[in-house]
């Protein structure tokens, strides 16, 4: 009788220690990965852009807050299109799905809110007109997201020749309800209470949404089981659907966050600018993609990290604030992450190589992460 408290304590006590050794090493799993690195760099362009500018003015708070609402819209994208590259999909719409939605999005706040052409500018039911906008932003992305999704899952269009289609679409149709201008006179408030509005001692009201949904999105990836059926479709599409996974039902679910986040990105816009950017957000997409190829998601599936990709959008929005109070143009971004994404993709590919290597020697598939595998396999017992 005596022996079974001690059974049962000894059980704890190896339940604890194995609780723990399991921390450590995902813990040095992180540590090892591209994420880590990316967080490495960006700390620092941090520490040399402070260092180097006139002034010392990149390490003011003014500056920070800049960038915080500069990297608004793109973590946010980044963080949305780690899914679709995990599940092996491309969307390279974001742009003109976000200048669609905010060209929406700002004409209902305008019909809805009451002005009019000898009133411009004054709006007779504000609070009406701006939820109106707001919802009418967010599901025009969702429905760009729908579309998108019935094109790949439905008809079995490449992904890529889809969403390049449809970013053609959603920009001439943006030109054909703007006749090619801005919608502008949207409502001072909505820029003052939102756009440009800070909170908690600095913080863009816009980044603080954005770090909501990116801690949601993370949440989502990396413990929930539909995080897991995500890439378990990415590693193998042919093993997902044999172990019943519902893939085109899924892809839709994933066409959709990204549209959202496109919607979401179309009422930071507005908010921000008081007006649309109708000739802007046309880099969107890339900037997006290569954020989150440099922060360690896989092109081809099976493998991603919303912390990376939130490091890798980040390292953009650093290199041009940092160029632009060198002096330099923000052109010289474009080289700069075009250059640092090479780079990434090039020791990606060579780490690649190797454990391709260490895998033909202990037997596993070549070119499925182990994670994804085991946690696949672990499922299906």
């Amino acid at each position: 009788m005596s022996s079974t408290p001690d059974i049962a304590r000894h059980g704890r006590h190896s339940t604890r220690r194995t609780s723990i050794l399991d921390g450590w090493a995902r813990t040095r799993q992180f540590l090892r990965g591209p994420a880590t690195l990316v967080i490495a760099v960006d700390i620092a362009l941090i520490l040399l852009f402070s260092i180097i500018s006139p002034g010392h003015a990149f390490a003011t708070r003014r500056d920070f807050t800049n960038m915080g609402l500069d990297a608004a819209e793109l973590v946010l994208f980044a963080a949305a299109v780690t899914f679709l590259l995990a599940a092996g999909e491309l969307d390279i719409s974001i742009g003109s799905n976000v200048i669609l939605s905010s060209v929406v999005g700002a004409k209902v706040v305008v019909a809805v809110g009451g002005t009019s052409l000898s009133h411009y500018g004054v709006y007779h039911h504000l609070f009406r007109g701006i939820a109106a906008g707001v919802a009418a932003c967010v599901l025009t992305g969702v429905a760009f997201g729908l579309v998108n999704a019935f094109l790949v899952t439905w008809l079995r269009i490449n992904s890529f020749i889809t969403t390049l289609a449809t970013a053609g679409i959603g920009y001439g149709l943006s030109l054909v309800l703007t006749n090619g201008s801005d919608v502008p006179g949207l409502p001072q408030q909505l820029q003052t209470s939102f756009g440009v509005r800070n909170v908690l001692g600095g913080i863009p009201l816009p980044a603080l949404v954005t770090a909501i949904a990116v801690v949601g999105l993370w949440f989502t990836l990396s413990k929930t089981r539909f995080g897991l059926r995500t890439l378990a479709i990415g590693s193998s599409r042919d093993a997902a659907e044999r172990a019943g996974l519902r893939v085109p039902s899924h892809l839709v679910i994933l066409f959709v966050i990204v549209g959202a986040a496109a919607g979401i990105g179309g009422v930071i816009d507005i908010s921000r600018f008081a007006t649309t950017n109708v000739g802007g957000h046309q880099t969107d997409a890339l900037s997006a993609i290569a954020g989150t190829v440099i922060g360690g998601t896989s092109l081809f599936g099976g493998a991603g990290s919303i912390v990376g990709a939130v490091a890798g959008a980040g390292l953009a929005v650093l290199l041009e604030t940092g160029l632009v109070i060198q002096g330099l143009t923000p052109f010289y971004q474009q080289i700069a992450v075009g250059c640092v994404l090479l780079a990434a993709v090039y020791i990606r590919s060579r780490s690649g190589a190797g454990d391709h290597r260490r895998t033909r020697r202990h037997g596993r598939a070549p070119g499925r992460p182990v994670d994804s595998a085991s946690k696949t396999d672990n499922r299906r017992r």
